[in-house]
């Protein structure tokens, strides 16, 4: 167990180290906080053991993890008693949003994050993540429909050529 709480704040600390990335978590770390969840001994302790087992999944990247880690985000939602948990739901809604590819929804989160904590380290590098990913991915998209143009034009070009070609004869 020691090890894996050990394996679990190495992640965490990660994203404090001025990585450019998210930690990731791995089936021991996520196995690890499951016993932790099993083994609390009062309401505390399992709310908190299901606050770190939420962290493990989101940031898992299988996407069943990160899905089921969505929904007991969700799920406890309402149940926030302060704004700190409420900033905390909503930055590992927004992980888990992200790690599945809904940068709208992971956008949206954020936003109501840092609407809790503008200065939020964590929430400001995820939001920094999100600008980067989406720009990268309307680059490649804008180079795709580019090439796919082009390829029309060469081929519409070649139909025209050849179309020409057989008429002069």
């Amino acid at each position: 167990m020691d090890g894996h709480v050990g394996q679990f704040f190495e992640s965490v600390s990660s994203i404090f180290r001025g990585s450019d990335t998210l930690p990731v978590c791995d089936r021991d770390i996520i196995a690890g906080c499951e016993t932790e969840v099993a083994e609390a001994a009062n309401e505390e302790q399992k709310n908190d053991s299901l606050m770190r087992l939420s962290w493990a999944l989101v940031h898992s990247r299988q996407p069943e993890d990160v899905n089921r880690g969505i929904g007991m985000l969700e799920a406890s939602f309402g149940k926030s008693n302060s704004p700190l948990q409420t900033r905390e739901k909503l930055y590992l809604l927004a992980v888990g949003h992200y790690r599945n590819g809904d940068y709208t929804r992971s956008r949206e989160l954020l936003e109501r994050c840092l609407e809790v904590q503008p200065d939020w380290r964590q929430a400001l590098t995820l939001e920094r993540l999100l600008e980067e990913k989406t720009k990268r991915d309307g680059m490649i998209g804008m180079a795709i429909v580019t090439g796919a143009f082009g390829l029309v034009g060469l081929v519409a070009g070649g139909i025209i050529a050849a179309a020409s070609s057989s008429r002069k004869k």
